[in-house]
C-alpha cells in the first residue's frame, strides 16, 4: 500500500513539475518576444546583418523547399486521382489541389521544413556562441548582442518564410500539373487557369498572413533556445533539438488559431 502511495505521489510530483516548467518556459518565451519588439524598434538598425541572414535563410533553403513542394504536388495528385476518377470528378483535380496547397498544405509543410533546418541552425549557432562565451564578450565590449544576433535573425525568418511558401506552392502546383499533363492530357495553361479561377481572396490572404507568423515563431524559438543555452557542449545539442520540437508544436498552434480566425472573417 505504501509503495502504491509513493508511486502516485511520485507521478503527481512529476506532473506538477512538468506543468511548472511549462508555465515558466511560456513566461520566459513571452518576455523574450517582448524584448525583441522593444529592441527591433530602437535604433541603430543592423541592416547589413539582416540582409546577410535573409540570404542565409532564404536562398539556401530554396532547393529543400522546392524539392519538398514538387514531391507534395506529385504525391497529392497521384493519391487523389483514382478516387476522383471513381466518382467522375477528375475535372475538379486542379481546384482541389490548388486550394489545398495554397490554403494549408504549402504553408504548413514549408514551415515545418524550415523549422527543421533554420530553427535548429539558429539554436546550434547561438548555443555555440553562448558556450564559447562570445555573447558574454560582446556584452562586455559594449555591443548589444541581442540586437545583432537575435533581432536580425527573427526579422529574417519573418520576411523570408512567406517568400519560401510562395516558391513552394508554385513548385507543388507545377508537380501536380505535370501529373495531370502526363496522365490526364491536361495542358499546363488550362491547369493553371483552372487553379487561379478556383482561388479566392479568402484563400490567399489568410495563408499569406499566417506565413509571417510561422516565420516569426521559427526565428523566435530558435533564438530563444540558443541564446539561453546551458553551458557545455551538450547544451548546444539540447538547444538545437528543443528548438525544432518547440517550433514545430507552436506552428500547429498558430495554424489552428489562424484557421479559426479566418473562419470568422471569411466564408471558408
Amino acid at each position: 500500500m505504501a509503495t502504491l502511495q509513493e508511486t502516485v505521489n511520485s507521478r503527481a510530483n512529476t506532473v506538477l513539475k512538468g506543468v511548472k516548467n511549462f508555465v515558466i518556459e511560456t513566461g520566459e518565451l513571452s518576455h523574450f518576444a517582448g524584448r525583441f519588439f522593444k529592441e527591433a524598434l530602437k535604433p541603430p538598425f543592423e541592416f547589413k546583418e539582416l540582409l546577410r541572414q535573409c540570404y542565409h535563410m532564404g536562398n539556401r533553403s530554396l532547393v529543400l523547399v522546392g524539392v519538398t513542394g514538387f514531391i507534395i504536388g506529385l504525391v497529392l495528385t497521384l493519391q487523389s486521382r483514382p478516387t476522383l476518377i471513381e466518382f467522375g470528378a477528375v475535372s475538379w483535380m486542379p481546384n482541389m489541389v490548388g486550394i489545398s496547397i495554397v490554403r494549408e498544405i504549402g504553408p504548413v509543410i514549408t514551415a515545418l521544413i524550415c523549422a527543421g533546418r533554420i530553427a535548429s541552425g539558429i539554436g546550434a549557432e547561438l548555443g555555440s556562441m553562448r558556450v564559447t562565451e562570445q555573447i558574454d564578450a560582446m556584452e562586455v565590449s559594449g555591443t548589444n548582442p541581442f540586437k545583432y544576433l537575435v533581432v536580425t535573425r527573427i526579422l529574417a525568418t519573418t520576411l523570408m518564410l512567406p517568400l519560401l511558401v510562395i516558391f513552394g506552392d508554385v513548385i507543388a502546383l507545377y508537380g501536380s500539373a505535370l501529373v495531370e499533363n502526363l496522365k490526364g492530357d491536361v495542358s499546363f495553361q488550362l491547369y493553371f487557369n483552372t487553379v487561379f479561377d478556383a482561388l479566392g481572396f479568402g484563400d490567399l490572404v489568410p495563408a499569406s498572413i499566417k506565413s509571417f507568423f510561422f516565420g516569426f515563431v521559427i526565428g523566435l524559438v530558435g533564438c530563444y533556445k540558443g541564446y539561453y543555452s546551458k553551458k557545455g557542449t551538450a547544451g548546444v545539442g539540447v538547444a538545437a533539438n528543443t528548438a525544432v520540437v518547440t517550433a514545430s508544436l507552436l506552428l500547429f498552434v498558430v495554424d489552428f488559431i489562424a484557421v479559426f480566425v479566418s473562419d470568422i472573417f471569411y466564408d471558408l
